[in-house]
């Protein structure tokens, strides 16, 4: 895994016709799926709506080429939308290429460098809070379509407070009509999956259909609303490649919008990865999917596109539709240019309100508020403060700012936990033969594994858990933890994971020695129940009895 060699070329050792198949069946329904996505981010990054088309063409075929995962999908996201948005704003098209050039070189370093790991010290705290804060703020830039409000400003409205509050100021200039648009869309992309589980219909992406009902409705009824033909005009034909012209000075004052780009684009790719991962039992190559990423990136706009990287929601699409090599990434950005070159005037017709309405459903999809509403009832006190900063931030004032508080909140708390800790049991690591509780001097059940866990369970170490192999003859996996005096919400995570694979490998899992602090938390978020208070054993003897039984 340390090579940088792309999957492309490790699959294609055993590929098969049987695979080929599937795979360009997979990549031609995530295609549809990408086509009216890519559209509507492209517009909400601020940019023409074939500039998302070029992106999911040239990044996705790039980045699926030389790509460290197998299935990865990528293309314009939600979570780059209003970053790019604020730099198109601000800085032009040209600076938006600029700075996406550079955060592709910083990507290509990092893979070279072997940084890929680092992933896991951004915790799950922070992840979860900034990708609900952009789920917020992608929202609430789609109010002004969904209720076809004529804004007028002196200024583009960047921030997303300013744009609420020219909502509200604007709200007499509410179209009815254009909302009637909007709720018909709404109402499709919710009930259809609702209704068409199974079978052909099931196949087909519910945005399509809003799309194609939208249109109808608007020309049919002659209704008074703005198309995306009424805002932008479409170029037709093939992205031409085109070489930006920069100076230092602009490099420099560019240079903090790069690394936003970079460490963002790492971050959606590496946790699209993790979760592709764990759907087909593979593993990815951080780091060789970095450079691949800063490759696609460059490729991009260089071609007339925008930031890209891995597409959780597209990358299961392609996942459950049997795709499994990049070969079914790449059919789907041939696909993609395709329906470029032969149907790309139509999406003129595309009501606006419909693409505000799509835009809430991906919102709605990537906010996690699920998991945002249970760790703020079930984490330790300080993974909320960090929670809750990193989204309010997010929300108010961007991304870099929230990702930056969150990280020294993030470090404060955990070296105040440490310290209190210590300072109340302190704790040293015992694995020896001259240690009574040594597991070397006990006979260890058949089919049962025992794990140690020493030190602190924490963001940084949390993906160690992860590396825990439920095997296919295992029937018992005991974890030690006597020497973990404190836990936090991404380890939490991290064991309800392993818990899960367990249950699924019907493998029982056993807790010997659990300390105070990391037992309350189990309790309060649920684990504990979940695992059962009979296999929490106060002593490794008790937990290898435990084991012994039917």
């Amino acid at each position: 895994m340390n090579k940088l060699k792309p999957k492309l070329f490790s699959v294609m050792k055993t590929y098969t016709k049987e695979q080929f198949i599937k795979d360009v069946v997979a990549g031609i329904i995530v295609a549809i799926i990408a086509l009216p996505l890519s559209v509507a981010l492209a517009i909400a990054s601020g940019v023409g709506p074939e500039r998302g088309i070029y992106t999911a063409i040239v990044a996705g075929f790039v980045i699926a080429f030389l790509g460290g995962s197998r299935v990865q999908v990528s293309g314009p996201t939600a979570a780059f939308a209003t970053i790019v948005a604020g730099i198109v704003a601000s800085k032009g098209m040209g600076g938006l290429i600029i700075a996406t050039i550079m955060a592709g070189i910083i990507l290509i370093l990092m893979g070279l460098f072997r940084l890929g790991t680092l992933i896991k010290f951004i915790p799950f705290s922070i992840t979860t809070g900034f990708t609900a804060g952009i789920a917020v703020t992608l929202l609430i830039g789609q109010l002004k379509d969904l209720f076809g409000l004529s804004i007028v400003s002196e200024h583009p409205l960047i921030e997303t407070v300013d744009k609420l509050k020219y909502d509200i100021l604007f709200i007499n200039t509410f179209n009815i009509q254009a909302f009637l648009v909007g709720v018909v869309s709404l109402a499709i992309l919710i009930v259809w999956p609702l209704v068409f589980k199974k079978g052909f219909l099931s196949k087909i992406p519910p945005s399509l259909i809003a799309v194609i009902v939208s249109i109808f409705m608007v020309l049919g009824l002659s209704m008074n609303v703005n198309t995306i033909g009424d805002l932008y005009t479409i170029p037709t034909g093939l992205p031409k490649f085109s070489a930006p012209h920069f100076s230092f000075s602009q490099i420099k004052e560019l240079l903090p919008d790069a690394f936003t780009i970079a460490v963002l684009a790492a971050i959606e790719s590496l946790l699209s990865c993790v979760v592709s991962d764990s759907m087909i039992n593979s593993r990815h190559n951080s780091n060789m999917e970095l450079v691949a990423q800063g490759t696609g990136n460059i490729a991009s706009v260089l071609f007339g596109g925008i930031p890209a990287t891995g597409a959780i929601a597209r990358t299961a699409a392609n996942i459950k539709n049997g795709g499994r090599t990049p070969i079914a990434s790449m059919v789907h950005a041939l696909t993609l240019l395709l329906v470029l070159v032969v149907l790309m005037p139509y999406a003129s017709l595309i009501p606006m309100p419909t693409i505000a309405a799509i835009l809430i459903m991906v919102a709605y999809n990537m906010s996690g508020w699920k998991t945002f509403v249970n760790m703020c009832k079930t984490a330790p006190k300080s993974d909320i403060i960090v929670l809750v900063a990193t989204f309010v931030l997010t929300v108010v004032f961007d991304l870099v700012v929230a990702i930056e508080v969150g990280m020294i909140i993030t470090f404060v708390l955990f070296v105040k936990r440490m310290s209190d800790e210590t300072l109340v049991k302190g704790w040293k690591l015992v694995e020896d033969e001259n240690d009574p509780d040594s597991i070397t001097l006990r006979k260890v059940p058949k089919d049962t594994m025992v794990y140690e866990i020493s030190g602190p369970m924490f963001f940084g170490a949390a993906d160690k858990i992860l590396g825990i192999t439920v095997e296919d003859k295992m029937e018992n996996l005991i974890l030690r933890m006597r020497s973990v005096n404190a836990i936090d919400a991404t380890a939490l995570n991290s064991l309800s994971t392993l818990a899960k694979n367990c249950k699924k490998n019907n493998v029982r899992l056993i807790f010997s020695h659990v300390n105070e602090q990391p037992l309350q938390a189990m309790k309060k978020s649920g684990l504990f129940n979940e695992v059962g208070e009979e296999n929490f054993c106060v002593h490794i003897d008790d937990a290898l009895k435990r084991a012994e039984e039917a």
